[in-house]
C-alpha cells in the first residue's frame, strides 16, 4: 500500500485507516449476510440493528442517557439551517442568532426568510478574531431559540464556553467540533453536525434533539422537513443512507475504543498546540487569523506575509505529501484541519514543515 497523505482536508476530512479497512472487510459481505450493506433493505433486522446501535452509541458519546432522539437526516448541515426555524420558530417569536462565522451566518440569513430573526452578538466586524463572551450575551426573553456555530471551520475559531439560556432551547451546530473535546449537552436542546470533518463520510447529518422539541408536529411544514417525521420513525421514514451511518457507526466505536472525547481533547489540544507554537515562534512570518482566547482545536488557520508566499507554501506542501491545506477561497491564507482522525504525526510533520519554509523563504 502506498504510504498515506498527510490529509488536512476541512471534509470530506481524514478517517481512521481502523475504520476504512472494517468499512474495506465488510464491504461485500456484512456480517455473513451474502450481501453489502449497500445492497440490504433499510427495513431488514440486520440494517434495523445498525441504525439502533449507532443513536445509543451518539448518546452515550455525548454524555446524555435519556430524554434525546438521536436522527440520522439528509441535506448535510445546510439543510438544518431551514429546518430548525421550519420547525420551532413559531409566528410572534424570534429566532436569536450567535453570528460568529460563514455558516452561523448562513443559518441566521436562511431563518430571516422563513420568520423575525435577530443577531444577538456577533463578531464580524473584527474580522472574527476574537468570540463574544458567553456571560456578556444578552438574550431576546421572546426568543424561540438561541442557535449558535461551536466550531467556526472556515475562520478557524471555537468557543471555550457554552452560553447559558435559561428555559429558551440553545441549539447548537457541532458540524466541525462534535466529540473533539467534552461539553455539556445537557445545556443544548438540539446538537447538529455533518458527518464529513468528524463522525464518518459526506452524505449524512447527526441530529440530537431533547424530547420536549418533539411534542408539536408543526402541520404547515411539507411531512420530510419535520423533525417528528424522523423521530416517529427511528429515521427509516425513507430510505437513509444505510453506508454512511455504518461509517458513522464505526467511527463512534473507534472514538470509544481509543478513550472517548476526553482522550480527543488530549489528543486534539497537543496535535493543534504543535502548529500554534509555530505560528507563535515565527516573529510574524505566520500569523495565526484568531485571537488566541478564541483558537480552534479543530481548525487552525493562519497567513504568510504574501499571497505570493501562501501559494508557494501549498505547492510546496502538496510535493510533500500535505493535502488540503489552502485556506476556504471566501477568506484565503492557509487551514489546517486536524479532526479527530488526523494523526499527531500528520501535525507534527507539517510543524517541521512550517519551520523548514520560513528558514528558506522569512
Amino acid at each position: 500500500m502506498s504510504m498515506r497523505a498527510y490529509n488536512f482536508n476541512p471534509g470530506p476530512a481524514a478517517l481512521p485507516l481502523e475504520v476504512l479497512q472494517k468499512a474495506q472487510e465488510t464491504f461485500v459481505d456484512y456480517n455473513g449476510i451474502g450481501m453489502s450493506l449497500t445492497e440490504i433493505s433499510h427495513r431488514s433486522k440486520e440494517y434495523e440493528a445498525l441504525n439502533r446501535e449507532t443513536q445509543e452509541l451518539m448518546l452515550e458519546l455525548l454524555g446524555l442517557s435519556s430524554g434525546y432522539q438521536v436522527l440520522f437526516l439528509g441535506g448535510g448541515a445546510s439543510m438544518q439551517f431551514s429546518m430548525i426555524p421550519l420547525n420551532f420558530l413559531k409566528p410572534g417569536k424570534v429566532g436569536s442568532y450567535l453570528v460568529t462565522g460563514s455558516f452561523s451566518e448562513k443559518a441566521y440569513q436562511d431563518a430571516k426568510i422563513v420568520g423575525e430573526a435577530v443577531i444577538t452578538a456577533s463578531n464580524k466586524e473584527t474580522n472574527w478574531r476574537s468570540l463574544p463572551k458567553a456571560g456578556d450575551l444578552r438574550i431576546d426573553p421572546n426568543s424561540a431559540y438561541v442557535h449558535m456555530t461551536t466550531n467556526n471551520t472556515i475562520e478557524g475559531s471555537q468557543w471555550s464556553d457554552i452560553p447559558e439560556t435559561g428555559d429558551i432551547p440553545l441549539i447548537g451546530d457541532m458540524t466541525s467540533g462534535i466529540l473533539s473535546r467534552p461539553i455539556d449537552a445537557h445545556k443544548f436542546a438540539m446538537i447538529y453536525a455533518g458527518a464529513q470533518k468528524n463522525l464518518g463520510p459526506a452524505g449524512v447529518t447527526v441530529a440530537v434533539i431533547r424530547d420536549d422539541l418533539l411534542q408539536e408536529e408543526p402541520k404547515h411544514v411539507p411531512v420530510m422537513l419535520r423533525y417528528t417525521t424522523h423521530a416517529k420513525n427511528q429515521s427509516l421514514y425513507n430510505t437513509p443512507p444505510v453506508h454512511s451511518i455504518y461509517v458513522v457507526n464505526l467511527m463512534l466505536k473507534w472514538v470509544k475504543e481509543n478513550g472517548g472525547v476526553e482522550a480527543m481533547e488530549k489528543q486534539n489540544v497537543a496535535k493543534t498546540k504543535l502548529l500554534y507554537d509555530v505560528i507563535d515562534a515565527s516573529g510574524g512570518f505566520y500569523t495565526g487569523n484568531i485571537a488566541a482566547d478564541s483558537r480552534s482545536i479543530m481548525n487552525v488557520t493562519f497567513r504568510l506575509p504574501s499571497e505570493e508566499l501562501e501559494k508557494a507554501f501549498v505547492k510546496e506542501s502538496e510535493k510533500n505529501n500535505f493535502v488540503g491545506l489552502a485556506g476556504h477561497r471566501s477568506v484565503g491564507g492557509i487551514r489546517a484541519s486536524a479532526y479527530n482522525a488526523v494523526p499527531y504525526e500528520a501535525c507534527a510533520a507539517l510543524a517541521e514543515f512550517m519551520v523548514d519554509f520560513q528558514k528558506r523563504n522569512g
